[in-house]
């Protein structure tokens, strides 16, 4: 049985990204995979602290993070699972501090400083970005955030091989608006979208999941 994994970095459960992620696990479950959930706000540990352990010649931890503490187990889930799926929401134009984090840990140990650049991670499995924003599609190019999503699927297809990326953007934000200071927007546009386009989303994320889950399509090659 295929086990693939999602991992929610956002510190919100029950919204967006957590309901994206999970609607891609339901994707990978409906082509026969076993699925896991972690919420990465209920662990406690840091980025990579730059020990270069991962690249020591001939050391034990050549292409493993050394840290023990406790996103050790997620990083041994991952290296073994055949598909995964990361979620951030976007703060302050960046993913949150948590998926960050995951992502310099999770990268770096596979990541060669020899001249072919060959990652040491050696199997072809899968990766689904999934980010979720406050931003319009229309600003994305603008904001430089095209760019960034891009160039996080590049690193992520170098080294797993294959990644895709799903956006969910003018997300809903809160219960009551009128509670906070949020006037740049509109409550009634964002109900409306939440209704109509945020379920759309949804089935992006579980066909992505279908999608990604290894043997789900013949050949599965890059696009």
């Amino acid at each position: 049985m295929m086990n693939v994994i999602g991992i929610n970095g956002s510190p919100r459960k029950g919204w967006n990204t957590h309901i994206l992620i999970g609607e891609a696990l339901k994707g990978a479950a409906s082509r026969g995979a076993e699925t896991e959930l972690i919420n990465l706000y209920d662990l406690n540990f840091k980025g990579c602290i730059s020990c270069f352990e991962c690249k020591r010649k001939g050391g034990p931890s050549l292409g493993r993070c050394v840290v023990k503490d406790e996103l050790r187990p997620v990083l041994d889930k991952i290296d073994a699972c055949d598909a995964f799926f990361l979620g951030s929401p976007i703060y302050i134009g960046e993913l949150s501090a948590s998926m960050r984090a995951l992502i310099e840990r999770l990268t770096f140990q596979y990541i060669s400083y020899e001249k072919d650049r060959k990652p040491h991670f050696t199997r072809r499995v899968p990766v689904g970005l999934i980010y979720t924003m406050n931003i319009p599609e229309a600003g994305l190019d603008q904001a430089g955030y095209t760019a960034k999503f891009q160039a996080y699927e590049g690193l992520f297809s170098h080294i797993f091989g294959l990644s895709k990326t799903l956006r969910s953007t003018e997300t809903w934000q809160t219960e009551d608006y009128g509670k906070y200071g949020i006037t740049m927007v509109s409550e009634a546009d964002r109900k409306k979208r939440r209704k109509e386009v945020f379920p759309q989303d949804c089935g992006k994320a579980f066909e992505l999941g279908a999608e990604l889950t290894p043997g789900a399509e013949k050949g599965m090659e890059d696009t």
